[in-house]
């Protein structure tokens, strides 16, 4: 009797209420006007002046000497990865949690991933696996700040190790813009280079698109030159190098100068979603939280690991809520099938849940996603 009651209490609060998805992007009036004067001005469209501006907002939020726009946060990894000289057959050390994008980044080009566990706490890479991992083919490693997390063993071990051993180490920072180390620096500026993303589900979009940070000026201009053909400079068929077109577009940066106005505001209101979760959330034994400094850094989405992951999704999707299972281990996808054990990214696999994590989210709206939760487990 009582959960039929509770089941018509979630139908009465349906009634008339929008599907709440998992996560939407958020473009307003000042997108389209700034469109719309670009396209009255009679801009190009590809990349130039506006792309330059966009950049130049970039390096300066995230304090980097140097940003470049690409086409996407996949493509500034494999690049990065280019730029800093890795090759065929050079192995770089990736997480097992992470977006596939991280290992498909550098296996495209002939770049080996090994894949190693992650911290249980933050899902960020482990240093002691990290450590175990290392051969005499390793170059370079990957450090993915895991929704804007930072390693709970700091990121200047990971730096130190870097250069102990003569690597390379490369931040994937899809998920951390607005996060920042305890030091003061933005995630993604401590290794040599570092890669966003601005796909449509970031705290900021361009529909798709990304960017490369670094404070090495032979790197930039090597990044510079990889996205545009091998040429030095655009509109000159004088080509150095080899490259492809990875370029960004006027239009993109249109769009992303806008959001980029937004951000701090957003920022402000992803930590108070966060919070109204941990609130509503932090009393039930089924669900745990991730550690999350957010003092310093900005989630991304809100992720949790919850007991009967399947019965919930389906729960919350009758009551109108969307939800995503976090990443799978990579090395058991089909596309690898690579031997091996990782205990929390395993764990994860089974586990992991992102709830709806908009910026545009109310706090009605999270109040009602809680009490479906809170009405599942009990």
């Amino acid at each position: 009797m009582f959960e039929i009651f509770k089941k018509n209490e979630i139908a009465i609060k349906m009634k008339n209420r929008e599907y709440i998805h998992q996560m939407e992007p958020w473009f307003g009036e000042e997108e389209k006007n700034a469109l719309s004067a670009y396209i009255d001005s009679g801009g190009f469209f590809t990349e130039y002046k506006v792309t330059s501006a966009f950049e130049k907002m970039l390096s300066e939020y995230t304090g980097a000497k140097h940003c470049i726009a690409v086409n996407n946060g996949t493509v500034s990894l494999s690049i990065a990865g280019l730029a800093v000289g890795l090759c065929p057959g050079d192995e770089i050390i990736i997480p097992n949690y992470t977006m596939i994008a991280t290992a498909n980044a550098f296996k495209m080009f002939g770049i080996e991933p090994i894949f190693v566990d992650v911290n249980p706490d933050t899902l960020c890479l482990d240093f002691t696996a990290l450590n175990a991992a290392l051969t005499s083919k390793t170059k370079a490693f990957v450090v993915m700040s895991a929704n804007g997390r930072y390693p709970s063993e700091g990121i200047k071990i990971f730096e130190e190790f870097a250069k102990k051993n003569d690597l390379v180490l490369i931040e994937d920072a899809a998920q951390s813009l607005g996060s920042y180390y305890p030091d003061g620096r933005h995630i993604g500026t401590a290794g040599k280079v570092g890669s966003f993303s601005f796909s449509s589900s970031k705290i900021i979009s361009t529909g798709q698109g990304g960017c490369i940070v670094t404070n090495d000026d032979d790197i930039a201009d090597k990044v510079r030159r990889l996205k545009d053909f091998g040429r030095k400079e655009g509109g000159i068929d004088y080509h150095e190098s080899l490259g492809l077109n990875f370029k960004f577009t006027d239009i993109q940066a249109c769009i992303g100068i806008e959001q980029i106005k937004k951000l701090p505001k957003r920022v402000l209101r992803k930590k108070e979603i966060y919070t109204r979760y941990v609130d509503n959330l932090s009393s039930l034994c089924q669900i745990k939280f991730f550690d999350q400094d957010l003092e310093n850094t900005t989630p991304w989405f809100v992720d949790i690991k919850v007991e009967n992951r399947e019965d919930l999704i389906n729960h919350l999707h009758l009551s109108g809520i969307g939800s995503r299972r976090m990443y799978p281990p990579i090395n058991k996808q089909p596309a690898y099938n690579v031997f091996g054990e990782h205990k929390v990214s395993n764990q994860i696999g089974q586990d992991g849940l992102w709830i709806p994590s908009s910026n545009q989210l109310s706090d009605e709206s999270i109040d009602y996603i809680c009490d479906s939760i809170k009405g599942f487990y009990e």
